[in-house]
């Protein structure tokens, strides 16, 4: 587990915050839609998300979402697997680490598995697998 696959931002405003890192940054991206449910940047190596605050909380827990202020800080790290039983095999070892998963491995809306664990300090972290992720022979999230 020793990469980042994607750092993903919650934001409040997804047109402003699009705005500034595509428009005003030159971030690139493939999506050419002003309000989004999601974006993500070609980025080399790490990706970059920007995905609503508000939905990031609750895709963590939708029983009790953590805002920002009450310990949850809009960030989460990702680590992405090329295949569906490692998300459950990184699990495993979260667990004998002294992780706290917060979300069991699960199918998601858009086709995949993921789960989320908190590290000790409280740091969100999503593993997840996707039908349509793709690695470059250096183990490096090519595609999403």
């Amino acid at each position: 587990m020793n990469h980042i696959s994607i750092i993903c931002l919650g934001v409040r405003d997804m047109a402003r915050s699009l705005a500034f890192y595509r428009d005003g940054l030159g971030f690139r991206t493939d999506c050419s839609e002003d309000t989004p449910r999601v974006v993500f940047f070609n980025t080399p190596g790490t990706k970059f998300e920007l995905y609503p605050l508000d939905l990031l909380a609750q895709d963590i827990s939708e029983t009790a979402p953590p805002m920002p202020g009450g310990g949850f800080s809009g960030i989460t790290l990702a680590h992405n697997v090329p295949r569906r039983e490692q998300v459950d095999e990184v699990i495993n070892l979260v667990r004998k680490a002294g992780g706290r998963v917060v979300k069991e491995p699960q199918a998601v809306f858009w086709g995949g598995y993921h789960a989320y664990f908190a590290d000790p300090d409280g740091y969100f972290w999503e593993v997840a697998w996707g039908p349509n992720f793709a690695y470059d022979e250096n183990g490096l999230l090519t595609k999403i």
